[in-house]
């Protein structure tokens, strides 16, 4: 019997409760019934303990105490899935803050528990009782002046979240409709009995689940109201930013959870629109994992065209104008900016069933992942290529063919993508520093694959320097877009050029009218 709870505890107890949550996952999915019956928070609490496992098991062997307890909850706060895997995330975070700089004794972890309460309550925008929270609430109330050994406590914290979990059809009317314990509640349960069979050395004793008394608890008959999508991902942004966040996504839908700290956060919530929930977090920060679940019952359909299409984001008519020559349909954006992601979504249902996006620039590549996300949950079938720069997406457009197979074709178009080099050239507006050396306002800088390769004074021959280093023996076509504040004869200077020193390269031009850059060039 355990007397501290050590670092291998931590990680002996985090694996037990994986594999006992995946041994239970269907009996908990048939529970689902709060906040929506989609059968799957016994599956996310699995996966959510199971990723805290499996970042432990990174950590070396002699790693300690505040190293373990951190790493158990950055485990969880990352693959952290759904509703209650979320809530669970945050009150593991609990746990950690206090745990990680104690000796990990009884009144330790009572002190943990109490923490985990709390944090996981403030996470919740709109606490509901009979659920997780209600659980975690008693357990902590259980411990709180709880005077005993770690077994004792552990125990008690067990025992009591058996006890809450059986009165939580008492404290929500849902739950007793459809003749079921929460379920979020049960896998928590299976978590601290897991806990206390690791600290008392015993087997864990299988949680006694109650399975639905009523078939509506798992087949819920008719439509069902609320929300039609469920929206997570993980977030880079300050704690003040998230604060508005928070507020915004409030207003759009319900079941709103926010958890995590220290410039990294978890959210999920439920959404009519899932663009505008996306959207609100690119405005703060910088989301990433981005998971759009379509919600059972929701009833929301949107018309699509069927066939295959590509969508191609393109800053300005002119260039807008190049793609939809070229078959695409466009979505237009503002120069250093991204578009709208309800812009893009509504670019790939006209496009077709199957559908190529092509972002041609580094920070729309999100937005469009985004809306790719939402589609796919329609039922429709889209790829989003790594296109950086325009001249790469005329590059896959070029090869695209609708009469092949569509991953075929999503492998054709990406690696004429990747076997474009991109360049361009513009005159700086700012001090530049770069790996070609310091560059002052008014200096021509020719930039190839993202580095500033060429610093000059005169445009023309930093353009042509810039080409001239771009191509290579291999090099068969070079694209040129022209800006709109380009001078005259630039373009016409770049073809002459090549004319002159390999003939045997194709040029095509085109009028880009992009702002920013007075020189567009991609050499395939």
């Amino acid at each position: 019997m355990l007397q501290v709870l050590d670092p291998s505890a931590v990680r002996r107890w985090s694996r037990l409760a994986a594999e006992t949550l995946g041994r239970a996952r269907e009996e908990i999915d048939a529970l689902n019934v709060f906040p929506v019956p989609d059968g799957d928070t016994g599956t996310n609490l699995h996966l959510t303990m199971l990723s805290a496992a499996e970042a432990l098991d990174g950590l070396p062997g002699d790693a300690d105490a505040a190293t373990t307890w951190q790493t158990l909850a950055q485990g969880a706060l990352l693959g952290a899935r759904g509703n209650s895997g979320v809530i669970v995330s945050q009150a593991l975070r609990g746990l950690a803050e206090v745990l990680r700089a104690a000796d990990g004794r009884g009144a330790d972890l009572g002190r943990g528990l109490v923490r985990a309460a709390e944090l996981a309550r403030e996470a919740v925008a709109r606490p509901v009782e009979g659920t997780v929270l209600s659980v975690l609430a008693a357990v902590a109330g259980a411990v709180r002046d709880l005077r005993g050994d770690l077994a004792a406590v552990a125990r008690s914290a067990a025992d009591e979240a058996r006890s809450a979990l059986r009165r939580t059809p008492d404290q929500l009317d849902v739950l007793a409709r459809s003749g079921v314990v929460d379920a979020g509640g049960a896998g928590l349960t299976i978590i601290l009995e897991s806990l206390a069979a690791v600290v008392t050395d015993s087997r864990a004793e299988r949680v006694d689940i109650p399975a639905p008394t009523r078939r509506a608890a798992v087949e819920p008959v008719g439509p069902q109201e609320g929300p039609g999508y469920e929206v997570m991902y993980l977030l880079d942004a300050d704690a003040e930013a998230v604060g508005e966040l928070r507020r915004e996504l409030d207003a759009l839908g319900d079941c709103l959870v926010v958890v995590g700290g220290e410039g990294l956060w978890n959210v999920h919530v439920h959404v009519d629109d899932a663009g505008a929930a996306i959207e609100a977090a690119v405005r703060v920060g910088r989301p990433h994992r981005i998971r759009v679940t379509y919600l059972p019952g929701a009833g929301r359909t949107h018309p699509v065209a069927r066939g295959r299409g590509v969508v191609a984001v393109a800053a300005g008519p002119a260039l807008g104008a190049v793609f939809e020559r070229s078959g695409a349909v466009v979505v237009r954006r503002e120069p250093g900016a991204s578009p709208p992601l309800a812009a893009v979504l509504a670019a790939i249902r006209e496009a077709g069933s199957e559908v190529v996006v092509l972002p041609n620039d580094g920070g729309t590549r999100e937005v469009a992942t985004a809306a790719a996300e939402v589609a796919r949950e329609e039922g429709l079938t889209v790829s989003v290529l790594p296109t950086r720069a325009s001249v790469q997406g005329l590059a896959a457009l070029a090869v695209h063919d609708p009469l092949r197979r569509f991953d075929d074709d999503v492998v054709a178009m990406t690696e004429a993508a990747a076997h474009t080099r991109h360049g361009h050239v513009w005159v700086a507006d700012r001090e530049v520093v770069s790996s070609a050396g310091p560059a002052r306002p008014g200096d021509v800088l020719g930039v190839i694959d993202g580095d500033v390769a060429v610093i000059g004074a005169d445009l023309v021959e930093t353009a042509l320097e810039t080409v001239r280093r771009m191509v290579s023996p291999s090099s068969e076509l070079v694209t040129v877009l022209e800006g709109v504040n380009a001078p005259e004869g630039l373009t016409r200077a770049v073809r002459d050029h090549l004319a002159e020193t390999r003939p045997d390269i194709e040029v095509v031009a085109y009028k880009g009218g992009q702002g920013g850059y007075p020189l567009l060039v991609g050499v395939e």
